[in-house]
């Protein structure tokens, strides 16, 4: 069960992370209005993977593929402005794909990640973190725990449900002091974020996308959910609610 609005009076700032799979079949084919999602949840912060379309009255910052055009990158659309962003974690070979931004605020860093080189990004990380509290959104490809996965038991040799990259996952992220908001929050929901190709109706999902948080600023987070009604693309928006 969700919380409560935050009062009026209390400031807050409001994330939503997506992984859109194909934005122009999206755009195209099934009518998709950013705005409208945009208007609909008031959001400050969008992380939307593969997201080059801009909505106005908010700055955007993309990092896309260098190595193949058109195959992969990440957005960020923001009505608060940083302070700095920064594209890529400082290694070439990681970086050619387009898959990180990390944008510094106040408060913290909020950083979009997806999939890979979990040990170099949990570095990265624990280096911001020296200076204030990170803030890691978006698809991490991985289910971490059984709840987080339809019929668990003829998933595990599934990838991104193995146990290496689950190990991989707590080893990296979860033991290096990256709390997952929502399932702190929602310790017994069965919430799912992806959906393979006609499972979304039974929902036989996956929950792929996640906010990590560091624990010096969990103490911040009003709310963490799952847009689920959203079916535009393959995964569903997630989104999180920082008390300021």
């Amino acid at each position: 069960m969700r919380p409560p609005p935050l009062s009026h009076d209390t400031k807050c700032m409001k994330i939503l992370s997506w992984n859109i799979n194909g934005l122009h079949d999206v755009v195209t084919t099934k009518g998709f209005s950013a705005r409208d999602l945009a208007q609909r949840e008031n959001f400050d912060e969008k992380d939307v993977e593969k997201f080059k379309n801009l909505i106005a009255d908010y700055d955007s910052y993309w990092s896309c593929s260098v190595s193949r055009l058109g195959y992969s990158g990440t957005a960020v659309i923001s009505r608060v402005k940083p302070i700095s962003v920064q594209y890529g974690i400082g290694i070439r070979e990681h970086d050619h794909e387009g898959r990180v931004i990390t944008l510094e605020f106040d408060g913290f860093y909020l950083n979009y990640r997806v999939n890979n080189w979990d040990p170099c990004f949990s570095n990265y990380v624990k280096i911001l973190e020296k200076s204030k509290p990170v803030i890691v959104a978006g698809d991490l490809n991985c289910a971490r725990q059984s709840i987080d996965i339809h019929n668990p038991p003829a998933k595990t040799k599934s990838a991104g449900f193995t146990i290496e990259e689950r190990e991989s996952f707590e080893t990296n992220f979860s033991s290096k002091g990256l709390v997952d908001t929502f399932r702190k929050q929602h310790p017994n929901a069965v919430g799912y974020t992806f959906w393979g190709d006609n499972q979304r109706i039974t929902n036989k999902g996956w929950r792929l996308d996640y906010f990590l948080a560091s624990e010096s600023i969990t103490d911040k987070v009003h709310d963490s959910y799952i847009l689920p009604d959203v079916s535009f693309s393959d995964h569903s928006p997630i989104g999180l609610v920082l008390k300021l």
